[in-house]
């Protein structure tokens, strides 16, 4: 039986076929294969020389920082940056500083990070003047860089104002109360002395005190604050004097005036309280309180003799 020609399959080619005008035509076309290189003739003439240095040189650096030589190199020459900057002749060759008044030329270029191993173009200003700032002896300091080898540094400092005491620790303080520094020598020793919590911040009260004391003055040794409320005085003879609240500066002539009519500062009194604007009550000491009490208690015998007669 033959077959239907109707019902034969088309014939289909085999092999690849080109779609000459297609969209397609760049995703199915095959690309030539580019002729083999060998991988070493790619490379860029000279590479091998110049890998074999570079392991040398790291192999080297390593080392030279495992080996503590880099280390001790920037301690003593500082960081490679510096050094290669002093080489070109960026080195610090002159500082000037100008308003010193209690710090010592070495403190300032210890606190601003100047010394021989810092160069100019490396030399941080701003960060200089931030922390010779921290120093509490310096309320404002200017930092100026002078090429090609200058610093220039000029400090306002506070001045010191009074001495603090508190806690059984002394300072020394500015009229704004800050604290400069701890009193570790006798070169502040002739400031007026403030004793307390929160004294510091009250001291300007305390010398205007002391000027109302008038000739007075020479003979106080301190002013302490009590309860952050009023002033106590010191005298160097071991008297306290309690000053009230209010109006302390009344009191200060009232003292005044009973050490001119009375010579209050020889008597052997502990201490004088002031508070009340009426009166004044002295506390004795031991010895003047006995002597005192003996001399009532001979007066009373010689009144009652006095009767009897």
């Amino acid at each position: 039986m033959k077959a239907n020609s109707s019902s034969r399959l088309p014939v289909v080619a085999t092999g690849p076929q080109l779609l000459i005008g297609s969209e397609r035509q760049g995703r199915w076309m095959r690309r030539p294969r580019r002729s083999a290189q060998p991988w070493a003739e790619r490379l860029p003439r000279g590479i091998g020389s110049w890998l074999a240095v570079g392991f040398l040189a790291l192999s080297l650096g390593s080392g030279f920082v495992i080996g503590g030589q880099y280390q001790a190199m920037q301690e003593a020459y500082g960081p490679p940056r510096h050094m290669i900057a002093r080489m070109l002749g960026f080195g610090i060759d002159r500082v000037t500083i100008s308003g010193l008044s209690g710090l010592s030329e070495q403190e300032v270029l210890v606190a601003a990070g100047i010394d021989p191993k810092t160069s100019l173009v490396f030399f941080d200003a701003d960060e200089a003047r931030r922390q010779l700032e921290a120093n509490p002896l310096i309320r404002e300091a200017q930092v100026r860089k002078l090429y090609p080898g200058e610093i220039s540094i000029s400090l306002t400092e506070r001045e010191p104002y009074a001495l603090w005491q508190v806690k059984g620790e002394l300072f020394v303080i500015a009229a704004d109360g800050t604290v400069i520094d701890k009193m570790d020598d006798g070169r502040f020793a002739y400031l007026p002395l403030v004793v307390g919590k929160n004294a510091n911040n009250r001291a300007s009260e305390y010398l205007a005190l002391r000027k109302e004391a008038g000739p007075l003055a020479q003979h106080i040794r301190a002013g302490m604050l009590v309860s952050d409320r009023r002033w106590d005085i010191k005298l160097d003879n071991g008297m306290d004097v309690r000053l009230p609240e209010t109006k302390p500066e009344i009191a200060m002539q009232r003292l005044i005036s009973l050490e001119q009519n009375d010579r209050i500062l020889d008597k052997d009194i502990l201490s004088l309280d002031l508070r009340q604007p009426d009166r004044v009550v002295a506390r004795l000491s031991e010895e003047a309180a006995a002597a005192r009490a003996d001399m009532l208690k001979n007066r009373n015998k010689a009144r009652k003799k006095g009767g009897e007669a």
